[in-house]
């Protein structure tokens, strides 16, 4: 299998697909974060070439061609968007690169759980109760992007509420084989 980490950091993700041999690419805006992931995947996996294998590009604009990947990862990312346009920019730029019948893990910020706790700063933009500024979705949201990427959850959404702090929804898609 072929996996993409979107917004890989320092690689915390990929340690387990890197050591079972997987087909292993990322992409982070971040060049310190870039090159602790290409280390780290010449101590783990010593026959990848981290330099291809690991981009410095931001999300939005990944040279990953269409349909590359298998699974892809987007965990504790996609909440760092500026606004909608952000946000959709990121989300449609990772489904891209899925090949049909492909999976998509996302992790990230939402209101789920916290709607009476969260500040609401502009747009989809709130300041959380630990006092972080993130751009946070909801179920509606969520639903109407899988439906309009031509998506399926391939597990019902799941939202883990850190108490007084923040909401972390989890949100698997299969990319429909003809979506």
């Amino acid at each position: 299998m072929r996996i993409l980490d979107a917004g890989c950091g320092s690689g915390r993700n990929l340690v387990y697909f890197l050591t079972q041999g997987y087909e292993v690419f990322g992409v982070d805006s971040d060049s310190n974060a870039v090159e602790q992931t290409r280390r780290l995947a010449e101590v783990l996996a010593p026959g990848l070439s981290g330099q291809v294998n690991f981009r410095l590009e931001a999300i939005e604009e990944m040279s990953f061609p269409d349909g590359f990947a298998d699974f892809a990862i987007s965990s504790a990312v996609l909440h760092f968007a500026s606004g909608d346009d952000h946000f959709e920019a990121m989300l449609r730029a990772t489904w891209r690169t899925l090949k049909p019948g492909g999976m998509l893990f996302c992790r990230l910020a939402s209101s789920i759980g916290m709607e009476n706790q969260v500040q609401q700063m502009a747009g989809r933009r709130y300041r959380l109760p630990d006092g972080s500024e993130r751009y946070l979705v909801d179920e509606a949201l969520l639903l109407r992007f899988t439906a309009e990427l031509g998506g399926e959850l391939a597990d019902p959404l799941k939202t883990t509420v850190v108490q007084n702090q923040r909401s972390m929804t989890t949100w698997i898609m299969r990319k429909n084989v003809a979506g």
